[in-house]
């Protein structure tokens, strides 16, 4: 199933959503340091098909996931300090690192475990074979680690399904 990006002229953000978007990340930074880490906050295109896939993933994986339906992921991803080089089709934010595209359950796993200061995890782009994005001739892909600067290391290696 391949995901469609959002057409950001299909809505335009009004004041009272943005406002309502810096509220939800807000709780969702104050409710990662008090809850359990395995809950993760999904901000997707509702015609992402790829992007539901990709949560079943991280369900099987024992995550649950809250997902947020928007038509315009840019102020989303803005907000999360994505960079433009790492950046996909769905964002997530889980124990206050952001997750960003077909990041794999066991990525995130290590994440958590180890704890490393950075300020989240990407798989740019849609690469086939990643999860949520199984299919015919899968390819190898990485998992990125990237800090506030931008800066973006492999932080794990996949051969892809």
């Amino acid at each position: 199933m391949r995901c469609k990006p959002a057409n950001a002229a299909l809505g335009r953000w009004r004041g009272t959503e943005l406002a309502v978007l810096l509220v939800t990340f807000a709780m969702v930074s104050t409710a990662a340091a008090e809850g359990p880490a395995r809950q993760v906050e999904v901000y997707k295109s509702p015609w992402c098909g790829c992007c539901a896939a990709w949560i079943d993933h991280l369900e099987q994986n024992g995550f649950t996931a809250m997902v947020h339906e928007v038509e315009d992921l840019s102020p989303v991803k803005q907000m999360a300090g994505v960079p433009r080089e790492q950046q996909s089709c769905h964002t997530a934010m889980i124990d206050g690192y952001v997750i960003e595209g077909h990041v794999p359950a066991v990525a995130i796993d290590r994440l958590l475990a180890e704890r490393p200061d950075l300020h989240g995890l990407s798989v740019p782009g849609m690469p086939q074979g990643s999860p949520g994005m199984e299919g015919p001739n899968p390819m190898p892909f990485t998992a990125y680690a990237f800090g506030p600067d931008a800066r973006a290391e492999p932080f794990m290696e996949f051969d892809g399904n």
